[in-house]
C-alpha cells in the first residue's frame, strides 16, 4: 500500500469520525461510501463491499469508544438509558445478524432503506422544549426504549450497520431526550452495538488489518475532537445536520434499490 493510499484511508477515517463524534453516531453511514468510492477515484484499488464493511465495523468500534470518552464528564451520558437500550439492542442486533442469512441481498437493501426512511421522516417532526429539560430530570418510559431499541438491533443486525441513525431520532423524537444526552447516549449504545459485529467479522476473517488500524487511529484522533466541537454548536444546528445526512442516505439508498 503506497504513502497515498494510506493519506486518503487516514482522511476518510478521520472526516467520518469527526461527524460520529459530533453526531453520536456510528459514522459508518458516511465512512461506508466514501472506503467504497474514493480510493477508485484517486486511481487507488478499490475495497470489496465484504472488507469495506469489515474495516467500517471495527472503525465504528474505536469512533464510538473515543466519543462516548469525550463526553463522559458533564451529566450527558444516561446510565439508565444506557442499560436499558444497549441491552436491548444487542439482543435485537445478535438475532437480527444471525437471520440475515436467510434473506437475500435484494430483502437487506429494502429493510435498510426502509429503516432510513422512517429515520428521515422522524428527523423532520418538531422537537418543541426538549432542549429546555435539565439533565438530571430527564425521564422517559424504559420498556417503550427497551422495545424501541431491540427493534432497532433487528433491523441494524440484518443491514449490518450499529443502528444509530434511527437510535438518535427514536430517542429525540419519541422519548423526549435532550439533543445533547442523545447524541452522548446514543454513541455508548452504538458502542455496545458494534461488539457483535466487530467480533463477527474479526472471528469470519472479514477485516483488512491494515487499513483498518489507520482508520482506528484516525477515530481516536478525530471522534474526541467531533464530540468537543458537538458540545458547543447550537442543538437545531445538530438536528439540522442530523437531518441532512440521514435524509440523504434514505435517498441514495432508494435510488440503489429502484
Amino acid at each position: 500500500m503506497d504513502v497515498g493510499m494510506m493519506i486518503t484511508i487516514f482522511l476518510i477515517g478521520f472526516i467520518g469520525s469527526y461527524i460520529s463524534g459530533m453526531l453520536g453516531i456510528g459514522g459508518s453511514i458516511i465512512k461506508y461510501p466514501m472506503l467504497l468510492y474514493i480510493p477508485p477515484l484517486f486511481g487507488f484499488a478499490a475495497f470489496t463491499a465484504h472488507e469495506v464493511s469489515g474495516i467500517s465495523a471495527i472503525q465504528v468500534f474505536f469512533a464510538t469508544i473515543g466519543g462516548v470518552w469525550a463526553y463522559r464528564k458533564g451529566g450527558y451520558l444516561n446510565k439508565t438509558l444506557i442499560a436499558y437500550m444497549g441491552t436491548a439492542i444487542l439482543v435485537g442486533s445478535f438475532i437480527g445478524g444471525y437471520g440475515s442469512k436467510l434473506l437475500s441481498e435484494g430483502s437487506i437493501n429494502v429493510v435498510y432503506g426502509i429503516l432510513a426512511l422512517i429515520a428521515a421522516v422522524m428527523m423532520f417532526v418538531p422537537k418543541k422544549g426538549i432542549d429546555d429539560i435539565p439533565f438530571d430530570q430527564v425521564k422517559f418510559n424504559r420498556w417503550l426504549a427497551a422495545f424501541l431499541a431491540f427493534i432497532v438491533g433487528l433491523g441494524a443486525g440484518i443491514v449490518g450497520a450499529a443502528g444509530a441513525f434511527l437510535l438518535v431520532p427514536i430517542m429525540l423524537v419519541v422519548l423526549k431526550i435532550p439533543t445533547r444526552m442523545t447524541i452522548a447516549s446514543s454513541l455508548a449504545i452504538t458502542f455496545i452495538s458494534s461488539i457483535g459485529a466487530t467480533v463477527g467479522k474479526i472471528t469470519t476473517g472479514q477485516i483488512d488489518y491494515f487499513p483498518a488500524a489507520i482508520m482506528v487511529v484516525a477515530s481516536l484522533l478525530a471522534a474526541p475532537l467531533g464530540a468537543m466541537a458537538g458540545k458547543k454548536v447550537n442543538t437545531k444546528i445538530l438536528q439540522v445536520i442530523l437531518a441532512v445526512l440521514i435524509a440523504a442516505t434514505a435517498i441514495k439508498i432508494w435510488s440503489d434499490i429502484l
